[in-house]
């Protein structure tokens, strides 16, 4: 990569794979993360919800941010019949979430923030899984040997679940990992670098 860079990345997130993610796009970046009670106006739908969660993770560096600084911040959520898959709360949560995916499609969405001193800017990539049947069986002995409990809609596409369980992807891959990488990779360039 360029050593020119306008502005140090500071990136908000202690997600291990998106940690990879920039690692493997070869920006340098420190890691700095602010506590955010992750609530949502109910009304939102969809990439509403991860836009507006992205851009409060982003808000609380306010005050901190220096004018050579950008944070980048991210929220991914799996959307399903209209309604908002979070980390579940336990493991009858997750056999439940895991049970309604079976069978059928939804949408994982991941929103981005950029935030300097002087602006921010939130896009979002979605795409969309299907899952064949996931017996009972299946869901409990992921559940059991995956502890899927940090995760948006009680699976990581990476693990067993994923492996066995998808047949069919739709759009960006890293996107359900956790961070669209090829829309990052080309908006960080285009804020990093001037292009003439």
């Amino acid at each position: 990569m360029q050593n020119n860079s306008k502005y140090k990345i500071i990136l908000a997130s202690g997600s291990p794979r998106r940690q990879q993610f920039f690692k493997d796009m070869g920006f340098p970046y420190t890691i700095d993360l602010k506590p955010v009670d992750e609530v949502y106006p109910t009304h939102l739908k969809g990439p509403e919800i991860t836009n507006y969660l992205a851009l409060l993770k982003a808000n609380a560096f306010d005050g901190f941010l220096k004018s050579d600084q950008v944070v980048v911040t991210s929220d991914t959520l799996v959307w399903h019949e209209n309604k908002a898959l979070g980390k579940p709360k336990d493991a009858q949560e997750a056999f439940d979430m895991l049970s309604s995916l079976s069978n059928a499609t939804h949408s994982v969405f991941t929103s981005v923030c950029f935030k300097t001193l002087e602006t921010s800017f939130v896009f979002f990539e979605e795409s969309k899984v299907t899952f064949g049947v996931l017996t009972p069986e299946m869901i409990q002995y992921y559940i059991d040997n995956y502890q899927p409990f940090d995760k948006a809609g009680s699976y990581g596409i990476q693990e067993w679940i994923g492996e066995v369980g998808i047949t069919k992807i739709d759009g960006s891959y890293t996107n359900i990992v956790g961070l669209p990488v090829s829309l990052v990779y080309t908006k960080l360039n285009e804020l990093l670098y001037d292009h003439d």
